[in-house]
């Protein structure tokens, strides 16, 4: 590495005109040969010492800038390195330093084979080595398997069967290959709230309880609850565990990487939930320090993120000369927030998942994202998320690869937490967005671009109608002096309409009371599937259009607007119903099961949150040598029940592990 390290230093001088390792008068070529190998050791002692002191102090950086700074940290330490070579007549401009240190680590990169982008066999055989040191001061790992859970991030059931029998995910092919096969694919169905906090807060600790959405309105604490803001997280993880009297999944020996939530384990790093806290030992970013520490993964994560970014640009570009339909925007940041979800994201997650097992530990959660986020704004099907499930599939070989060094036997489990329903946006579809919706079913004023799409004359027409009094253009006349307007939300095509000023969950009647036109223009818009009501007559009640209303104990006789959404769409709304926080309005988009779409009401063409399609559909992908999840005909629903399932796992593999206590209510009982 130090000759090759050498020779590039060589050539680069002799290239660029800013880089000169003689002086001005010239020197012998063994004396430039011999300043070129004393500045590449210079260079690469000052990334084995100190690098990893730079990264630490820069570790309240964000991540993302954390990744664009390595180039000019190694720039930096070039310089310094030339300037510690004894002959002192070596020099480079900063901006040279930047490319020269670049392209030096790329060239003994490639040259070593230990740094190479797409060669996961070098990149396993450098983790292991970058982890052999803390794995020998550890005693020997126990002969019981342990057990590592991979969540491929909205990954639906049918997108993963079809990418393993199309060869996009070879390892994933091989694990199901018919007579041979090692693992079972079992679909599961999500609760109403199909999306990542719901979802692993149940699998993770027990309890998604009071989990009505991805965002919702709190009326008593009076604050939106956002289940990846980091103050959410850490309070619905705080509730989980009380509820449940349990830490959660990863409470004997685990180790949770990339998640919204801990799970209970010791070992956290890039968990959200822990990312408020002010510890030093706590904070998120800390993870990704024992990535970074070492240059040579930071600057391979780099070249890759940068390849990325072109990527998507391209792809978008392509997307926009096509005008292909549906089609969100993709500009702005979000390039550099698709590389750093499939790849920074990615590498720290798979790094820290592989010294886990190096380590031993007995439980491993990680979560991989790559794909929920492309397939948001390029649909859940398509070039571009083919491309992302390859490199799932290539982190899973990794991860199986690694296996076969770790002090113990590990069992692999991969799992998704939901899937993505494709369609385009509400707002492209009928000109205005569920807000403007609803402000036009109270009667209060629309944007104009709005109220002159037919969507908005409807809505324009109906609160007509109900209100017996014409309603301007501008309305600002019928603005509400003394009642806060509705807090309008979005999860994917699930809405929640929250009056604030209301300290409790208002029923139909008083929503009919105050804004009688409401609850007629959102059943009856062509756009919305169902709402669900609280009915001071009926409890909760299940609103359609054409004047539908069905009372929840009636929906299994008697479906209406649900019927569509298949079997268990039922019992998730009578669940979601039983919320303290459920909002007063909960709106489902229209679902159409001939193509599977729905209509999110935020600005995604692949999306999840609510019901309809494949969005409910993930999936548990187990070896054969643990239990079936459930018996045969038996159906697999709610991400508790997943819980269970993977406490059973563990117990199988590891004997007792925390008991699980019963729900909050069964306790009481």
């Amino acid at each position: 590495m130090w000759a090759v390290s050498t020779v590039t230093m060589l050539v680069l001088a002799g290239i660029l005109p800013d880089f000169r390792l003689q002086s001005a008068d010239g020197d012998s070529a063994t004396g430039i040969a011999v300043t070129a190998a004393l500045g590449a050791g210079a260079f690469g002692l000052l990334s084995a010492l100190v690098w990893p002191l730079l990264v630490r102090l820069l570790l309240l950086v964000p991540a993302l800038v954390l990744g664009l700074l390595v180039f000019f940290l190694n720039g930096s330490l070039l310089i310094v390195a030339l300037r510690l070579v004894p002959s002192g007549d070596s020099e480079a401009a900063p901006e040279t330093a930047v490319i020269v240190a670049a392209v030096m680590s790329a060239v003994a990169s490639a040259t070593g084979a230990a740094l190479a982008v797409r060669d996961d066999d070098a990149y396993r055989r450098r983790l292991y080595r970058l982890a052999d040191r803390r794995r020998r001061t550890l005693p020997p790992g126990p002969s019981s398997p342990g057990t590592v859970f991979v969540q491929l991030d909205g990954v639906g059931h049918d997108v993963l069967r079809a990418a393993a029998d199309r060869g996009l995910m070879p390892t994933v092919a091989r694990w199901l290959g018919g007579t041979r096969a090692t693992h079972r694919l079992t679909p599961w169905r999500t609760d109403w709230s199909s999306q990542t906090g719901a979802s692993q807060l149940g699998i993770l600790h027990g309890s998604n309880h009071d989990v009505p959405a991805f965002r919702w309105y709190e009326k008593a604490a009076r604050e939106v609850m956002v289940c990846n803001r980091p103050t959410s997280a850490a309070e619905l993880q705080r509730r989980a565990v009380e509820r449940t009297g349990d830490g959660g999944l990863l409470g004997v020996d685990g180790a949770s990487r990339g998640n919204l939530f801990g799970g209970g384990a010791e070992e956290q790093a890039l968990v959200l939930s822990v990312a408020a806290r002010r510890r030093r030992e706590n904070r998120s970013r800390a993870g990704y320090f024992a990535y970074f520490s070492d240059p040579a993964n930071a600057v391979r994560t780099a070249l890759s993120f940068a390849a990325e970014v072109g990527r998507e640009i391209g792809q978008s570009t392509r997307s926009r000369a096509r005008k292909a339909r549906p089609r969100v925007g993709r500009g702005g940041l979000y390039p550099m927030i698709r590389a750093f979800a499939t790849v920074v994201e990615r590498d720290v997650v798979v790094a820290a998942v592989t010294g886990d097992m190096l380590a031993g530990r007995t439980a491993v959660y990680a979560d991989l994202v790559a794909y929920d986020e492309v397939a948001h704004h390029s649909g859940p099907s398509g070039r571009d998320t083919d491309q992302v499930l390859a490199r799932l599939d290539r982190a899973l070989a990794l991860v199986e690869n690694v296996a076969e060094h770790a002090p113990r036997p590990y069992r692999i489990v991969v799992l998704s937490d939901h899937g993505q329903s494709p369609g385009e946006t509400f707002r492209a579809r009928y000109g205005l967005g569920l807000g403007d919706l609803v402000r036009a079913g109270c009667g209060l004023p629309v944007p104009r671009r709005a109220g002159r799409t037919h969507s908005g004359a409807e809505a324009r027409s109906a609160v007509r109608a109900a209100l017996r009094r014409p309603v301007e253009e501008g309305g600002e006349q019928h603005r509400p002096t003394r009642r806060s307007e509705p807090i309008v939300l979005a999860s994917g095509n699930l809405g929640l309409v929250s009056f604030p000023d209301v300290p409790h969950r208002m029923t139909r009647e008083e929503i009919d009371a105050r804004h009688p036109a409401l609850l007629t223009t959102l059943a009856n818009h062509p756009g919305v599937g169902f709402l669900l009501v609280r009915s001071e007559r009926h409890g909760g009640l299940v609103l359609g259009a054409h004047g539908a209303q069905i009372p929840l104990d009636r929906l299994d006789d008697t479906p209406g607007p649900l019927e569509v959404f298949g079997p268990g769409a039922a019992d998730a709304v009578r669940r979601t119903h039983s919320f303290p926080n459920t909002a007063d309005i909960m709106v489902n988009s229209v679902y159409d099961p001939a193509d599977g779409e729905v209509l999110a009401f935020e600005e995604q063409i692949g999306s999840h949150g609510g019901l309809g399609g494949a969005q409910g559909e993930p999936f548990l992908l187990s070896p054969l040598a643990l239990s079936a999840p459930v018996e045969e005909g038996a159906h697999l629903v709610g991400a508790e029940q997943v819980h269970r399932v993977l406490r059973r796992w563990l117990r199988e593999s590891n004997g007792p592990q925390v008991p699980l206590a019963p729900p909050q209510d069964q306790r009481a009982a």
